[in-house]
């Protein structure tokens, strides 16, 4: 089965190129479009998605307004910001919130069909690019501080945080490792505990700030 996807963006004719790349080759299928947060919290509604791809400046309601809802409610879909070179002020707000991927919308198309399969996967995603514009806006506006539980880490934690910074579901880990995809949860989850972080972005960036050498 393809992963469901809601598009949200107020560029009909982002989204509409954005459609056409993602659909492609049949491993992803776009049910519904929306233009701003409103659209986008009906459409979750409607169509109960596994993935939305959200750009936060829309009008009216914001994709952050949005998201801020979309999170907050139980079992929602797996959520990826989408934002253009220069970074806006709303990213490292959206971390926070709770997005588990941030995407540029000029990525290839098939890095942006992976970045969806991943999320739908419980995988999170950080353009490269975005990583190394983010860290430095982060540490500035004091968001982001050395997190010195990284030395805290086993062996084993630290290797399953690397495949996580790279954007892996649990699965894939599993595979890398030669783990069960359970006990990698299990990793996952006290990796998370162990820095303090709430999500896999945010352990990520922990991780990409030091650049994965401890």
């Amino acid at each position: 089965m393809p992963v469901r996807l809601v598009l949200a963006d107020d560029e009909p004719q982002l989204r509409r190129g954005l459609r056409v790349l993602l659909e492609a080759d049949g491993r992803v299928e776009v049910v519904a479009e929306a233009g701003d947060g409103a659209a986008l919290l009906s459409a979750v509604r409607a169509t109960a998605p596994d993935v939305a791809l959200v750009d936060v400046q829309m009008p009216g309601t914001d994709g952050l307004s949005a998201l801020r809802v979309l999170l907050g409610r139980p079992d929602p879909p797996a959520v990826a910001v989408l934002t253009t070179f220069d970074l806006d002020d709303y990213v490292a707000t959206a971390l926070d919130v709770g997005a588990q991927g941030f995407l540029l919308k000029d990525a290839e198309p098939e890095a942006l069909v992976r970045a969806v399969l991943d999320l739908a996967a419980g995988g999170a995603v950080l353009d490269p690019r975005i990583a190394a514009r983010l860290l430095p806006r982060l540490r500035a506006g004091r968001l982001l501080r050395p997190n010195p539980q990284l030395d805290a880490l086993s062996t084993r934690e630290r290797q399953v945080l690397e495949l996580l910074s790279d954007g892996l579901p649990n699965a894939a880990i599993a595979t890398e490792l030669g783990l069960s995809e359970a006990t990698v949860k299990s990793y996952v989850s006290t990796v998370l505990m162990k820095l303090g972080v709430e999500n896999r972005v945010q352990a990520a960036l922990a991780a990409h700030q030091v650049g994965r050498t401890w």
